[in-house]
């Protein structure tokens, strides 16, 4: 039952009437949560059947046919509906907690095992914060010519955690010539929420970044995100504002303008980064970016453009690392032992740095490299692109 053929025939039973859900929703829920909704099924399957569409419904089913614990319910509220949609709070928080790390505080609580199991399971994710965050206020804007202008998508884990990120996104399109706006209003993608079944407060966020992206007064080439599975839920919006009457045609234009960065640079790279790394390297999929976008080639291609950058291939590039969205903190144990096997393979390259492309497979990795006891560095690709155009002299105006 916890393959996508199993899945797909309880799926079936469920829908034709032959499960008392009465009785055995907890059974039936424990097996559909299960699944990573990674979509390798998808990529591997012969007759492209859209198996994770089947999940999400499923998903939105089960959440309204069961009743969560007190505490289940609480933590869902403060995360999904207090936190991601507002990044402000998001921000401070990520404040709170590098004082929190600064402090020695973290050092002693991983030493103990005082704080619950979902603090605990939280805790244990959380990448080195910083205290220095992006300023959207003004574009920024490249010192030559202007190649075009591109609206920003920044996320909310992504700018609240790891707002570095975003920051070498900022700077590698300013290098390569592109005007840069992250037009206010725009909030959570929804992917967090269309994992755990929350499809209305997903179709409100949608309609929120729609509103916020493509009412925009002056021409631009795209809709630039750097994760893999925001992007891919970015993409999606015509799939979840499909029976929308006022938003069906927008989900569409606002879909077919929307990049991930990885797949944008490709096509639009005008600056080879020509700064030596003299590093081994790896890269490490975003399952979403790899099998729901199709993006797998052009990050590897823009790493190779890199002077002195060793790339390695992982044996098994495909496998999930355990993140998939919210899936290691509500599937602890399975997406524990999922990322010490893609540790173990990375840990065969003998790389001494780990390259990826999503929020959540970052943080991840991160925390997998501490488990393992590994003493590799993990960036996004822009990341490593900004390293060389700063090993290359580029001065960067607007961005700190």
């Amino acid at each position: 039952m916890d393959s996508p053929r199993g899945r797909i025939a309880l799926m079936r039973a469920g829908a034709e009437g032959r499960i008392d859900f009465d009785n055995y929703m907890n059974i039936f829920s424990e097996h559909i949560n299960l699944c990573l909704a990674c979509r390798a099924c998808e990529s591997a399957c012969p007759s492209g059947v859209e198996y994770s569409y089947l999940v999400e419904q499923t998903r939105y089913v089960v959440e309204q046919n069961r009743s969560p614990g007190t505490v289940e319910r609480f933590m869902r509220w403060l995360g999904t509906k207090q936190g991601l949609p507002h990044i402000r709070r998001l921000k401070f928080l990520s404040r709170l907690l590098n004082f929190y790390q600064l402090s020695g505080l973290q050092k002693f609580l991983r030493s103990t095992n005082i704080l619950p199991e979902p603090l605990r399971t939280m805790e244990g994710i959380l990448p080195p914060l910083g205290s220095h965050f992006n300023d959207f206020k003004h574009p920024i804007i490249p010192k030559g010519g202007t190649r075009g202008k591109v609206l920003f998508f920044t996320g909310c884990i992504q700018e609240g955690f790891l707002p570095q990120v975003n920051r070498a996104t900022l700077r590698v399109l300013q290098i390569n010539g592109y005007e840069v706006h992250a037009p206010k209003g725009q909030t959570c993608c929804g992917a967090a929420h269309l994992h755990l079944g929350d499809v209305e407060l997903a179709q409100q966020l949608a309609k929120r970044n729609i509103d916020a992206f493509i009412n925009q007064e002056y021409d631009f080439v795209g809709i630039v995100n750097n994760a893999g599975g925001c992007g891919l839920s970015l993409k999606e919006y015509p799939h979840l504002l499909s029976d929308d009457p006022a938003y069906a045609a927008k989900a569409q234009e606002f879909a077919s303008k929307v990049f991930d960065i990885n797949e944008f640079l490709n096509q639009n790279l005008s600056q080879i980064p020509e700064g030596v790394l003299d590093i081994r390297a790896t890269y490490s999929d975003s399952c979403h970016l790899r099998h729901g976008q199709k993006v797998i080639d052009q990050p590897r291609q823009l790493l190779k453009l890199i002077p002195g950058l060793d790339l390695v291939e992982l044996s098994s590039p495909d496998q999930c690392c355990g993140s998939a969205g919210v899936y290691n903190i509500t599937q602890v144990d399975t997406a524990n032992q999922i990322l010490d096997t893609k540790m173990m393979d990375i840990t065969l390259t003998g790389a001494e740095l780990i390259v990826t492309s999503n929020t959540g497979c970052q943080m991840q990795l991160i925390s997998g490299a501490r488990r393992m006891g590994l003493d590799a560095k993990v960036m996004h690709v822009v990341e490593v692109l900004d390293w060389s155009y700063q090993e290359q002299g580029f001065e960067i105006t607007g961005m700190g």
